[in-house]
């Protein structure tokens, strides 16, 4: 009990043997401080503890309740991954190793899948001494001859056996799908377990390698494919929901393309796939693509080349990259196919339109000046125009007028969302993100192209063009290396 406390006990005491009988609830108040005051503190909960690395745990007896594994398991379980990179034993015995691994992992409980990403992060790193030895052999080496040597001793000194097994458990038949699929299971893990990143770090970088686009193929899906090919299509669809077989059947349609990449150990399996109109223009909204009872176009007049439809079908593949060899790939076998194709461009969404504007409405506001303040104060029926209202108003976009100043605004605000914003030095919208690295410029939006509940949802409806310019590709790049957005002039005369 502190000082203040105890005068504060010792004086209501005094106070209540002044007080008459007859007090009654005036009292309450006072005798529910005091009770508080002398009703001794309850015991603070004792901080859960921190969970013990692998390295702690192999040397246990016991297990805490919190962990999958025993200690003896545990240690049974790093004993079989030090036995598939065994150095004695060969490449097939390996993999014969690891497919023992796999079937273990397909029965084994989520808890215990986390033990084992565990011990493969943790307990396969590059050895510290042998790394500062060739570390110190390359500074020693610098400047003379055996520079390069020492050079690639260091880089091998670094690299974790980690890797080894990575590559061991490669082998075997479903090694490659095998480690796709444990790496999508454990991303969601990332954020709350730290200790997992190494792991993911490797498999991110063998990734990159085992799947360079000089590995895959690039192939077409058409309506003649096998079904189980089309099922994956519908599977897959990430941009707009496949809803039918006819609407599938629409998309594969004479006036259609749809290829992908594939790998030669997952042959069945598309790794990404575009989806591509082929048009006498640039198109201004999905509805009409997407519409199964309209005529197919006449090929003959065919100059543009829309790619709609973009999809990543392999989660665990995170952070490689296809997408731009893949627009490349098909855009110069829709050119063999079709020689007056002159344009190629795409119809994409803005996912992360709306949730921005919501953060930047204010700011928005702002930049559009008095005047237009006004306007939208008398459009939006509210005086003075908060941001809240200002957002409100704009909740039901396909119902403004075309010369509505909500429209407007809305529109102006997709520009500035696009081709200003940054995030770290790169656009701040996804999709943006990825056809702008790829060189495409952002060439126009069109309102209303996307009326879909998921359209609106995401970006009012909104959609926008990306033009991919082969002879400014590189241009396009370079000034987005300097923070500068390629727009076309529709774009810019749009900004506040």
């Amino acid at each position: 009990m502190n000082a203040g406390s105890w005068i504060f006990r010792g004086a209501g005491r005094s106070l209540m043997s002044m007080m008459p009988a007859d007090a009654g609830s005036a009292l309450q108040p006072l005798r529910a401080a005091l009770a508080q005051q002398t009703r001794p503190a309850a015991p603070r909960a004792a901080p859960a503890p921190a969970p013990r690395s692998t390295g702690q745990r192999l040397q246990a007896t016991l297990r805490r309740d919190n962990e999958a594994l025993s200690p003896r398991a545990l240690r049974r379980m790093l004993a079989q991954l030090q036995a598939i990179v065994d150095p004695h034993v060969s490449e097939v015995e390996g993999g014969r190793r690891a497919q023992a691994l796999a079937d273990w992992y397909a029965a084994a409980a989520p808890q215990e899948r986390h033990d084992l990403w565990l011990l493969m992060s943790e307990q396969f790193v590059a050895d510290q001494k042998a790394a500062k030895v060739a570390q110190a052999q390359y500074a020693a080496a610098v400047g003379t001859a055996d520079e390069a040597v020492a050079e690639v001793r260091l880089r091998r000194a670094t690299v974790s056996p980690r890797r080894r097994l990575l590559q061991r458990i490669s082998v075997f038949p479903e090694g490659i799908r095998f480690l796709v699929d444990l790496r999508a299971e454990m991303l969601p893990q990332l954020k709350s377990d730290k200790r997992l990143q190494a792991l993911d770090v490797e498999m991110e970088y063998m990734f990159s390698t085992w799947f360079d686009v000089a590995f895959l193929e690039l192939r077409r899906i058409s309506w003649d494919s096998p079904a189980s090919m089309i099922e994956k299509l519908i599977k897959y669809e990430a941009v707009h929901d496949i809803r039918s077989w006819d609407d599938v059947k629409n998309r594969l349609d004479s006036d259609r393309r749809c290829y992908g990449f594939f790998h030669p150990r997952l042959p069945e399996e598309p790794l990404i796939f575009v989806e591509v109109a082929l048009m006498d223009e640039i198109a201004s909204s999905i509805t009409p693509l997407l519409d199964e009872a309209a005529a197919p176009a006449d090929l003959e007049k065919a100059t543009t080349a829309i790619f709609y439809s973009i999809s990543n079908t392999q989660t665990g593949l995170r952070g490689v990259s296809f997408g731009d060899s893949l627009i490349k790939r098909v855009a110069e076998t829709l050119k063999d196919e079709f020689p007056r194709l002159k344009t190629f461009a795409t119809l994409s969404p803005i996912p992360g339109l709306r949730s921005w504007l919501h953060k930047n409405a204010g700011a928005m506001l702002e930049q559009a000046g008095d005047k237009a303040g006004a306007e939208l104060a008398r459009a939006a029926g509210a005086k003075p125009l908060t941001a809240e209202a200002l957002l409100a108003a704009l909740d039901k976009p396909l119902a403004l007028e075309p010369k509505s100043p909500l429209r407007a605004f809305l529109t102006s605000c997709a520009a500035q969302y696009l081709g200003r914003e940054l995030q770290q030095g790169k656009p701040a919208d996804p999709v943006a993100r990825f056809h702008l690295g790829n060189g495409a410029r952002i060439e126009r939006l069109n309102w209303a192209g996307d009326p879909s509940g998921k359209g609106v949802k995401q970006s009012y409806g909104l959609m926008v063009n990306y033009l991919y310019d082969v002879k400014r590709l590189d241009k396009h790049r370079a000034l987005l290396a300097q923070g500068k957005i390629p727009v076309s002039r529709a774009i810019e005369e749009l900004y506040f």
